[in-house]
């Protein structure tokens, strides 16, 4: 699927929208189902906790009637008030019942229900009016037993709250960890996205550097592949264009200067001087067929060399690094180029005539100027060096033109 870098980088945007909105909805159900089992177990426990204060008071109110009703002599109000307190504390034992699913609440709850019923059945019955009736002693007895009950009750909650307090501990401990590991997942994944997605927009950039450098390097032969029909596409394709139009100029620029060059070589032939050509930097570019001639020597020797590492005359090489110094022209210095064979039969004759001087006492040193007689030359004349002038100073050429007379340049 071809995308424009515009929609790339919404893609992105969008992407990393859907991880924050989908991060934050894991933990708002996290934090949401924290929060309704806490509610639920709070709620329970609130409920539990009113309705067993309910039911104390109702237990500690039917006991103390219960014990008016065994010191004194029972009244029909007395009796009334007990039955009520009886219903009530029937309807809460009821609703009790219903907040637990306990086997073994339930058992108690019915217990304390099966008392309170056999209570009001015994306080229905007109000879309880008689104290010394054996009523008397079953009230008390079912009262005890309703206290037991409840405090059998009681101890049941008190465990049941310590386990509640676990379980909700659990619930938060566990809650924070599924969160930890949504975190951890959403970090993993935000990083691989900073660094998959940058990374695909930045490959066709980094294609485009890479040929630009190489354009640089003036290597024309690179081109950018690069697919996509989109933004970068359209640059990549107008580059390889601009490209090619350089690759087509370089060539011509090629074959321009080697035609120049093929004049130049002609123009220099004519002249029928030697002539030579240096850059600034004492490099030879140029050597017209008199000076190969002269020299002796091959192209290869010389040219795209530092003069002072090739056999040129020393008397070139200071002509030359005099104006190559000074960057201005030098008319008419004297040269003398040496032939070399009779150069070094000269200076073979020379040193045995100086040992032979050194021998014999007497001799006249007029035999060392005999000896410099000797010595030939190829070639004596002027050089004359014209600065060709570019548009930095290691661009600069040098033209060195030899002639056996004096000229002006």
């Amino acid at each position: 699927m071809n995308l424009s870098l515009r929609n790339r980088v919404a893609t992105s945007f969008l992407l990393a929208a859907v991880v924050v909105i989908v991060l934050s909805f894991i933990v708002f159900h996290h934090l949401n189902s924290l929060n309704k089992e806490i509610e639920s177990i709070t709620v329970k426990s609130n409920k539990v906790s009113l309705l067993t204060d309910e039911i104390r008071i109702s237990a500690v109110s039917i006991l103390k009637y219960q014990r008016r009703v065994l010191t004194r002599k029972p009244t029909p109000e007395l009796i009334e008030k007990i039955l009520n307190l009886c219903e009530s504390f029937t309807s809460q034992l009821q609703r009790l019942d219903t907040l637990y699913r306990e086997p073994e609440v339930k058992k108690i709850v019915g217990q304390m229900l099966s008392y309170v019923d056999s209570l009001k059945v015994i306080l229905g019955k007109a000879s309880l009016f008689h104290r010394d009736n054996i009523g008397m002693t079953s009230i008390g007895d079912l009262a005890d037993k309703i206290l037991e009950s409840f405090s059998e009750f009681q101890d049941i909650q008190f465990y049941q709250n310590v386990e509640r307090d676990k379980k909700m501990k659990k619930i938060i401990n566990e809650t924070k960890r599924k969160m930890m590991i949504t975190l951890i997942i959403a970090f993993l994944w935000t990083i691989i996205l900073g660094l998959v997605i940058p990374g695909k927009i930045a490959l066709p950039f980094k294609k485009i550097k890479d040929a630009i450098r190489e354009l640089q390097d003036c290597n024309f032969d690179v081109s950018i592949y690069y697919s996509q029909d989109d933004e970068i596409g359209e640059i990549a394709r107008e580059m390889n264009k601009m490209i090619h139009s350089f690759k087509v100029f370089e060539e011509l620029r090629a074959d321009r200067i080697a035609v120049e060059n093929r004049k130049f070589d002609v123009l220099a032939n004519m002249v029928k001087r030697p002539v030579l050509l240096a850059n600034a930097k004492g490099e030879l570019i140029y050597l017209n067929n008199k000076v190969y001639s002269l020299l002796q020597v091959q192209s290869e020797d010389c040219i795209g060399k530092v003069m002072t590492d090739t056999v040129i005359p020393q008397c070139i090489i200071d002509t030359y690094q005099l104006a190559i110094k000074r960057r201005s022209k030098i008319e008419n210095q004297e040269i003398a180029i040496e032939k070399k064979e009779e150069a070094k039969k000269s200076e073979k004759e020379l040193g045995d005539k100086i040992s032979h001087k050194v021998d014999i006492e007497g001799e006249d040193a007029d035999n060392v100027e005999e000896v410099q007689k000797v010595i030939e030359y190829v070639y004596q004349g002027y050089a004359s060096v014209i600065p060709i002038r570019g548009k930095e100073s290691s661009l600069d050429y040098y033209l060195m033109v030899m002639s056996k007379e004096v000229h002006t340049v």
